[in-house]
């Protein structure tokens, strides 16, 4: 009962789910920019450096998801 009656309870859980939503997200991201990787290599169709920057902006858009869902 006491914790019901104190403002803010409910708000920090719902940022921990928040902050979790975010760590999972950028995990999946991880395993996709190096699939991304290594399917760019395999396929041969740019140089490692060129590969490297798509692996970049992969992670890029995964972050600016994860920070969509926490903000």
């Amino acid at each position: 009962m006491f914790l019901a009656t104190v403002p803010g309870v409910s708000w920090s859980t719902d940022q921990a789910q928040q902050r979790r939503a975010g760590r999972d997200v950028r995990q999946e991201t991880r395993q996709g920019a190096r699939e991304t990787k290594q399917d760019c290599r395999a396929a041969n169709q740019q140089s490692n450096a060129a590969c490297r920057q798509d692996k970049r902006q992969t992670k890029q858009t995964g972050r600016q998801t994860a920070r969509d869902i926490k903000y």
